[in-house]
This record gives C-alpha cells, structure tokens and sequence, in this order.
C-alpha cells in the first residue's frame, strides 16, 4: 500500500525546491524552527519526519498522546502536527495543552476521516489549518511552509516592537504593528527609504496609519536628531496654512506685529510632512515648489530670500493623487517632485490577522492610562478577536484604538472581554461588492445568529459567483479569490457546493 504522502508510484516524493511559500525562507531561518509531528501510524509519522528533515526543520516525533504532552512541557515548539484521533489522550486535547501552554504555536490537525464537522471544531478550537489523509510530500511541505513563514513574520514583529521600546521607550507615536504580508511590504519600503534622503508620498484611507509611516522614516533617518514637523494642509485656511509653513514679515498683514519665522524654517535639518497634501491650494503648492527645487524661502510679505533650508519632505493623502493631478487640483510637476517614492498603507479590513496584535497594543496602552498601578489587564478572548475581523473598520486602526480605549474605561480589571463588550457600530454590516445586499436583519433575531447567516449568505453567493467566473477551474478561483485550494474546497464543502458540478475537466 502507498504511503500516505507517497507520489502513488511507491516511492516517497522530495518536494520540489520552488514551491509557494517557502520562496523566501532561507536554510537558516529554516534551521530555527521546530516542529513536532504526533501520529500513532509509523509510516506516515516517519515519512512526514523525513521530509521536513530534508527540508531543513528541527523535528521530534512522538508516538502517543501521553509521550507528546511529557514533550509539550518540556520544550516550546513553532509548529505542531497532531492526529486527530490518538489513543489515551486525543489530538483535541493536545491541541488545548498545546495552546494553553504556548498560545502562538501554530497546530495543524492530520485526519484520516477529514468530516466537515470534525475539521471546524479544530478550527474553532485554534488550530491554524487541517491535513487531511492522504496527502502528498508537496502539500505537507507547502503547507508547512506557508505555516514556517507565518512563525518568521511573528518573530520579525516581536523583535521590531522590542526594538522601539529600547530606542524610544513606550512612545506610541512611532510603534508601527503589524504582521500581514501586505503591512510587513510596507514597512520594508519605508525602512530602506529612511536610509536616503529621497522624498516619500504616503497614500492611504483616513486613519490607516499614514503619519505613523512617516514617523517611521524619519526617526529611522540620518536626520532623526533634528525636528519631524508636521503640517496639515487640509485643517487650515489658504492664508493661514501660507503664513504658517513659510513665516511672515512683520506688517505683512493684520496682526503680523514682528517677523515670524515659519515651519519651513522649524525643520531645517530634519523633515517636513506634508499632510493632506491634496488640499493645499495652487498659488500655495508653486510657492512650495521652489521650495522643494532650490532650498530658498520667502515669508509672506518679504521681497528678499529670508532663509536657505535643507529639508526631507514626505506628503501624504487619503485621496488618489493622480485622479487630483488629473482634475487640475494638484501641479503634476509638484506631485512628480514628491512622489520620489511613493508607498500606500494598507487599510485595516485587507489585514485583518493584524486586529489581536494591534488590539493587544492599545488595550496594554490606555489601561496604563486610565487605571491604577496593579489593577490586573483584561483578557482578549477569540471571539473577541472574531467580532472585531467581522467589522468593516471604515476608520481603520484610528477606529480600532478609539473602540479599544471606549472598553478600558468600563472593563473590569481581569475581566475576559466578550464581544458584547464592544461599542455598537451604529450600522448594519453590508458585504461589499456590487449586485448583493443581505436583507433586513429583526432586532428580535439573536446577534450571533444574524451574524452568522449574513455571512453564510455572503460566502454562498460569492462563491457561486466566484467558480462561475472562473469557468469551473478552481485553480484559477483560488487565485482570483487570493485563498489556496484548500481553504476553497472547505468552504465550498461547508455550503454544500458540489465540487463535480464545478471542476473543469483539466483538473480530474
């Protein structure tokens, strides 16, 4: 009989070296991860252990539930591959020892009777994924994979946030979280572009994050000793937001009794954000421009240059600045001039894994603020953390912090924070997309209950939709949907969804 993770041609398969995933995990990030593999069939356990082995992990295999929980309290391990059904002690009770011991192991759940029931109470219980038997060498090693490059991402973030505290205390004006692939690309930009002297244009929606990023560059700039100075350009009149950034001549207007320098002048040395760029007027941007392209100013009322400065300029937006050059609202030689390196923060709802980490962050802040010395720290509890992924957080990570400081100030100390805890959203969840609205949900229909079924209906109309597009390829849904194959199949299995029906012959 082939082996559970055999090619079917009798022999045991060596992943190939170039699969998704594993791409960027070098040898010795590799050689830094263990992993524990619990399955009373020897063949599949030895099998699985050669294959990470040759892969590079550190593995220890244990045969029965008993040997594996001795192991679990010996050692902490990065990745975990339970049987669901072991002798004396079950994989379910691992998965929980597991977890209660080191609640950031990431658990994969290995069955050979791979029920949709079974599978979503391991879910629900916090194991990261399911491997259900048989399966092949490439899908252990690309899962294991996508599973090793999550552990990496935690690391890097655990490391950045120990960084920040070391070099500038508990200052949150530059602790910038986060682990999603999207977030972490953005971090790396502005890491490298803090090393330049180039000018950075910010865009993103309201509340993202955006001055948090310019922060970033600029305490990790050459110029961090000297002044970060921010202006708004959208909270201020024309000849205000003139006069305050350039300065002004005394008797250049009413009320200019002395000569003022402006924050041009402020951040000499260091930068200058310009935030809501958008907004600014022309008269003012070509004024700026000289600004930008030969280093002179000129205050508001003065007919001579008044100062020289050397000065990095970020700019930010929540608006699309090309469509505004496109509409006449911004100079395109101003924005070219800006737009050096231009680098998008992403919004909340397209990083939800990042909501426990940030949440976490902001809970530990405000109860330090708010509540005496000693008073124990609520606890964030998964459901929790699912109601909040489940919000569309229009205000992003800006809204996220008000709601967590709104619970610091009624929380019990030590309390568990349940999802009633959490402020209403004042409006109806609607799924985003064209052609689907979920209908009127009754105040007399159970919260969770009204939850639930919107979401099932959403997911159910996606997903037709998604494999009609697709012509039936679920290769190709997966991709458009930007979820693997597995997590494709599990939802089209939980909504009753034929897979025969919609599979496209190539893939028989």
């Amino acid at each position: 009989m082939a082996s559970p993770i055999s090619n079917g041609r009798g022999s045991t398969r060596r992943p190939a070296r170039d699969v998704i995933g594993l791409a960027q995990l070098t040898p010795e990030l590799k050689a830094g991860i263990s992993v524990l593999i619990v399955d009373d069939d020897r063949t599949l356990r030895e099998s699985c252990a050669s294959v990470l082995r040759h892969e590079g992990y550190q593995v220890t295999v244990c045969t029965r539930g008993e040997e594996a929980r001795d192991a679990l309290r010996r050692q902490k391990f990065d990745i975990a591959l339970f049987d669901l059904y072991l002798p004396e002690i079950s994989g379910m009770r691992l998965l929980q020892l597991c977890l209660d011991a080191h609640d950031d192991t990431i658990v994969i759940m290995i069955t050979g009777n791979p029920s949709l029931d079974s599978s979503l109470e391991a879910l629900r219980a916090g194991a990261w994924d399911y491997l259900p038997k048989p399966f092949s060498g490439t899908h252990l090693q690309i899962l294991l994979g996508r599973a090793a490059h999550s552990v990496i991402v935690a690391r890097e973030s655990s490391a950045m946030q120990a960084q920040f505290a070391r070099e500038h205390g508990n200052s949150d004006l530059i602790t910038v979280l986060g682990a999603a692939p999207s977030f972490r690309q953005t971090i790396e930009l502005a890491r490298r572009v803090a090393a330049t002297n180039a000018s950075a244009f910010i865009t993103g929606e309201s509340g993202s994050g955006k001055e948090l990023i310019a922060q970033f560059i600029h305490h990790h700039s050459r110029r961090s000793s000297r002044p970060l100075v921010a202006v708004n350009c959208a909270a201020l009149p024309e000849p205000l937001l003139e006069s305050e950034m350039f300065g002004h001549c005394k008797g250049a207007f009413t009320g200019a009794v002395r000569d003022k320098p402006g924050l041009l002048e402020a951040a000499n040395g260091g930068t200058l954000l310009l935030d809501e760029l958008v907004e600014m007027s022309k008269p003012i941007q070509a004024k700026l421009l000289r600004v930008i392209q030969d280093g002179v100013v000129r205050r508001v009322g003065s007919e001579s240059t008044d100062a020289v400065v050397n000065v990095r300029f970020i700019a930010s937006t929540n608006r699309n600045p090309e469509e505004a050059v496109a509409a006449g609202v911004l100079r395109e030689d101003l924005y070219y001039r800006l737009r050096v390196v231009p680098i998008h923060v992403p919004p909340l709802r397209e990083r939800p894994t990042d909501i426990r980490l940030l949440a976490e962050h902001f809970l530990s802040h405000y109860w330090t603020r708010h509540r005496d010395t000693g008073e124990p720290l609520p606890k964030v509890t998964d459901a929790t953390v699912r109601a909040l992924r489940a919000r569309p957080w229009k205000g992003n990570v800006r809204e996220l912090q008000n709601v967590i400081e709104h619970m610091v100030v009624l929380l019990e100390p030590g309390a568990e924070i349940r999802p009633e805890d959490i402020p209403s959203l004042g409006e109806q969840l609607t799924a985003e997309g064209p052609g689907w609205t979920p209908r009127d949900v009754s105040t007399e229909e159970p919260y969770y209950a009204a939850r639930d079924r919107l979401i099932a209906e959403f997911e159910l109309r996606y997903l037709t939709k998604l494999v009609s597009r697709a012509g039936g390829n679920m290769s190709r849904a997966a991709r458009a949907a930007a979820v693997d194959r597995t997590t494709l199949y599990r939802l089209m299995e939980r909504h009753g969804l034929h897979r025969k029906l919609l599979t496209s012959p190539e893939e028989e």
